[in-house]
């Protein structure tokens, strides 16, 4: 606590957080006449678990993490922008993130109008250690990173994040949103050992649930309390605690699909790579492949033209020229290869 205590604003620390009637009573059954809802049941006239107890039971038991560690927010956004808003005083502190990177980490830090540094990568895209800190300094407060990172496809080098934990003053945001298609593991199981650590990852990717906006943080009990301290009373619904329970037990779907996608991107990978209009595709450890071309606004108008949805990064640092393909079926990714069989420059 003494270091959320230094770093987390002085109103929020004193803040006396909202009390919803569900925060003073969490049992099963009995006469509900508390919190002004609707006495029929219509499935959802009941107010939902703001603290989302049985959701994170069952996570904490998937991700080997106690349940006081987990924070659940609506997709992994919420997290971010209160951990800016709890941590960040606005015209005073700073962020420090790496570039390219996911783009919501400096929309949350402008809206909350805190300074946002951010530092290039290097040209093998990794992170640049010395320059990272260099930006850093005693208003620091938050550094992001995000492994694999999107949009630039790869993961990390292990020591890096390490050393970049190691060494920040701050807290640091590790998003570890694709984490289910890298070679690399999690750094949850070293959660307990560094108590600046923030975690980031989402069911929208390996476990198919984009649609319901449920993202986690995983953090010291401190950190998670801050948060609690600030959320909207009920930010996650009944129907997406639901939806997200039954589908957490059907883990070796979650694992088949992952299996597919990663197959399907090898064989994308080498099939893209054999097309003359390919430049080069970078190494990916996520669910999507950046290939560049030498007319990728071109080719990107053509693929929208086919009704072929993709992502122009071309306009990037580091990533010039490059298209983003998310890995789609087998029958999604030849439709895409015949597709660009009929392109003409």
């Amino acid at each position: 606590m003494d270091l959320v205590n230094r770093l987390v604003r002085k109103n929020i620390l004193n803040l006396t957080p909202y009390s919803s009637a569900r925060d003073e009573y969490s049992g099963e059954g009995g006469i509900l006449l508390d919190a002004n809802e609707n006495p029929f049941n219509t499935g959802v006239n009941r107010y939902p678990d703001p603290l989302q107890q049985k959701l994170k039971l069952k996570l904490s038991q998937i991700k080997q993490v106690s349940a006081e560690n987990i924070f659940l927010g609506n997709g992994s956004d919420e997290p971010i922008d209160l951990l800016i808003r709890a941590f960040c005083e606005p015209g005073v502190d700073n962020i420090v993130c790496i570039k390219p990177t996911y783009g919501m980490y400096k929309v949350c830090a402008d809206i909350n109008r805190v300074d946002f540094r951010e530092v290039l990568l290097t040209t093998r895209l990794q992170i640049d250690k010395g320059a990272l800190l260099k930006a850093s300094d005693n208003q620091s407060k938050l550094l992001f990173l995000c492994s694999p990172n999107n949009p630039t496809s790869n993961s990390f080098n292990r020591d890096d994040i390490l050393f970049a934990i190691s060494n920040f003053q701050g807290l640091v945001v590790l998003d570890e949103a694709y984490i289910d298609f890298s070679g690399e593991n999690s750094l949850l199981p070293l959660l307990a050992s560094y108590p600046n650590l923030v975690i980031l990852q989402t069911l929208s990717k390996a476990w198919g649930m984009a649609g319901i906006r449920l993202g986690m943080a995983f953090a010291s009990g401190g950190i998670v309390r801050v948060l609690n301290r600030i959320k909207y009373p009920y930010n996650l619904n009944s129907l997406t605690q639901q939806f997200a329970l039954e589908r957490l037990s059907k883990k070796k779907d979650k694992e088949n699909w992952v299996r597919m996608i990663l197959d399907q991107r090898v064989e994308l990978y080498a099939k893209l790579s054999a097309k003359e209009l390919v430049i080069d595709i970078l190494p990916s450890d996520a669910n999507f492949l950046m290939v560049r071309f030498a007319n990728a606004k071109q080719v990107f108008r053509y693929l929208m033209e086919k009704k072929i949805i993709i992502r122009d990064r071309s306009s990037v640092p580091l990533c010039e020229g490059c298209l983003r393909f998310t890995i789609g079926t087998a029958e999604e990714n030849e439709a895409l290869l015949k597709a660009l069989d009929g392109f003409r420059a």
